[in-house]
């Protein structure tokens, strides 16, 4: 697969990812305390997609690099 092909669909996983994510679980500045520990405490989908938006924002940005290295 081309670099720029997986590059768009590592973005359109990338988006589908965040865009399914539970919505209450935004930034909220009255409770930053409790935001990092937060993330413990998810189970099942929830965790997977958390995961798995780490692992796709990751993925993109180091094809991005490796693009922007490669000069294509």
């Amino acid at each position: 697969m081309d670099l720029k092909m997986l590059e768009v669909v590592l973005a359109i996983l990338l988006i589908i990812a965040v865009l399914l994510q539970n919505k209450s679980t935004g930034l909220n500045l009255t409770t930053m305390g409790s935001g990092v520990a937060g993330w413990m405490k998810k189970r099942g989908a929830e965790k997977f997609l958390f995961v798995a938006t780490i692992v796709l924002s990751a993925a993109f940005i180091l094809n991005a690099v490796v693009l922007f290295v490669l000069g294509k």
